[in-house]
């Protein structure tokens, strides 16, 4: 008899601690850096012990420092993942330089074993017993209660977490393509009246030609038919209403090669060619710069911008490719943005909402744009792309790392000294040929931004434009400036710190 109730007990526990693995929240180890305080969003944090929202993954990186390695993250994963290890299985990356784990038991990102050619596997970072025997006995004696509140809590999280993601704002689009209460206008026009004269440009989907077309110097981008995706993509962005503003190049019209070859789209031609020729070859002075910045930064504003009028509506716009090759600049001095075949045009339909995801790492190639131009979050491939929001801030991490590039050229900046010549931005600390690799560690895992010069602090607005940097490219996305923003920023620049 006793024994069949010692039976009766080791089963009732033996169901509750597999009911608490299978629906409690994950309990990970917790230890972040500040460029990873994102990451305390992934779940609730008590002490050294998080309780996952989102995901049933742990997660440690380790970086390898003077041989040893350190912990740079453990935390709950930012999104679910494969992870079917029980124990946090090290994965050496970037040469040796950084350890990542990943695995599904309570606490396993606690222990990583590490291994190299000379050292016996040894533990790097451990919880005492009597803390995680502490832990266990809080979790087994509210077990029951638990289980009263789980019902009632699920459904909380859903309709909290169904609040976040579709907010009633700006945020309510569809990353997507046309939906049925929009309507675009034809732009065909007659591509035997262009004179095309001679190459300017030419990049990986596109040539560019300088010509003229009814009397006036334009551009021609010419597809070949095999990138007819981009083309139809950058046209789209084009022609929706209420796109013509003096921060976007001006655009003409559309055409086809009569052999059913190529396909073009006509456009104001910019007599300085790109930013990134222009930076090359000009100085500027700090009005010239402003200028510069703040035509960037109101095209910016303008595209990200969502307009209402009666019976027409242009929608925000993330560019997802902003670099100094994809901005121009016209003789009078101001920039204009181009190149919209990586864009997302961001719709919403009344009465509908749509949610699109295009959430993967960058081996599935879903991320975007140029590479040393990505904000950290897109380049690790944790983040949700159908996020307007982060859509957006990734185009703000760009222009941040565009305006450095601006002052780094602008010679009141440097009085007394010689200018600069003019990098990209990472090019000297990672050199002209960068990789996704080195990106990584750099940007995402050591937070490293471009170098602002350290006189610039003694200057009258240089406490201002090293605040506007930063708070442009910020690692936490949602601490970054809005483009509005930046533009009031700017403003605010040149009426104080004018000459």
């Amino acid at each position: 008899m006793i024994l069949q109730q010692w039976r009766l007990v080791l089963a009732v526990e033996c169901i509750l601690i597999c009911i608490s693995s299978q629906s409690f929240p994950r309990r990970c180890a917790f230890q972040v850096s500040p460029q990873n305080n994102k990451y305390t969003t992934a779940g609730n944090v008590s002490g050294s012990v998080q309780l996952c929202e989102n995901t049933k993954c742990c997660v440690g990186y380790f970086l390898i420092i003077d041989g040893r390695p350190e912990v740079d993250l453990l935390a709950c994963d930012m999104a679910e993942k494969s992870c079917p290890d029980a124990t946090c299985m090290a994965q050496t990356r970037f040469n040796g330089r950084l350890i990542k784990c990943m695995c599904n038991t309570d606490l396993c990102n606690s222990n990583i074993t590490w291994t190299t050619e000379s050292e016996e596997p040894r533990l790097t970072y451990s919880y005492s017993v009597d803390e995680i025997v502490k832990t266990a006995v809080i979790i087994l004696i509210g077990t029951l209660l638990i289980l009263c509140f789980m019902i009632f809590a699920a459904k909380w999280r859903s309709l909290n977490k169904e609040k976040k993601e579709n907010p009633p704002s700006h945020d309510d689009y569809s990353v997507s393509r046309l939906c049925s209460c929009q309507t675009t206008k034809t732009s065909e026009i007659d591509i035997s009246n262009i004179e095309f004269q001679q190459i300017v440009g030419d990049g990986h989907f596109a040539t560019v030609w300088k010509g003229k077309y009814q009397g006036s110097v334009v551009a021609v981008k010419v597809f070949p038919a095999a990138w007819k995706q981009k083309f139809t993509a950058e046209k789209e962005v084009y022609e929706l209403p209420l796109m013509k503003h003096a921060g976007i190049v001006h655009f003409l019209g559309t055409g086809r090669k009569p052999d059913g070859g190529s396909w073009l789209i006509v456009l104001q031609f910019a007599e300085y060619g790109s930013l990134h020729s222009f930076l090359c070859k000009h100085t500027t002075s700090w009005m010239l710069s402003l200028k510069l910045c703040q035509s960037l930064s109101q095209g910016l504003f303008y595209l990200h911008s969502d307009l209402h009028k009666p019976d027409v509506h242009k929608p925000p716009v993330a560019h997802r490719d902003l670099s100094s090759s994809n901005v121009l600049v016209r003789a009078d001095g101001t920039c204009v943005l181009c190149d919209f075949g990586c864009s997302t045009i961001l719709r919403s339909c009344s009465g509908h909402r749509h949610w699109q995801s295009h959430a993967t790492n960058m081996e599935g190639h879903a991320q975007l744009g140029t590479l040393r131009y990505m904000s950290p979050e897109i380049l690790e491939g944790s983040v949700n792309l159908s996020s307007t929001r982060c859509l957006m801030q990734g185009d703000i991490y760009a222009l941040g790392l565009l305006l450095w590039e601006i002052w780094m050229r602008c010679s009141d900046l440097f009085e007394g000294s010689i200018v600069p010549q003019h990098q990209l931005p990472y090019e000297s600390e990672l050199g002209a040929n960068v990789t996704l690799e080195s990106l990584i560690l750099c940007v995402y895992h050591m937070n490293k931004r471009p170098s602002i010069p350290k006189h610039w602090k003694l200057l009258t607005q240089g406490s201002a434009l090293q605040e506007l940097l930063t708070n442009c490219w910020d690692c936490d996305e949602d601490a970054r400036l809005t483009a509005q923003c930046v533009v009031d920023r700017l403003v605010s620049l040149q009426s104080c710190y004018s000459p």
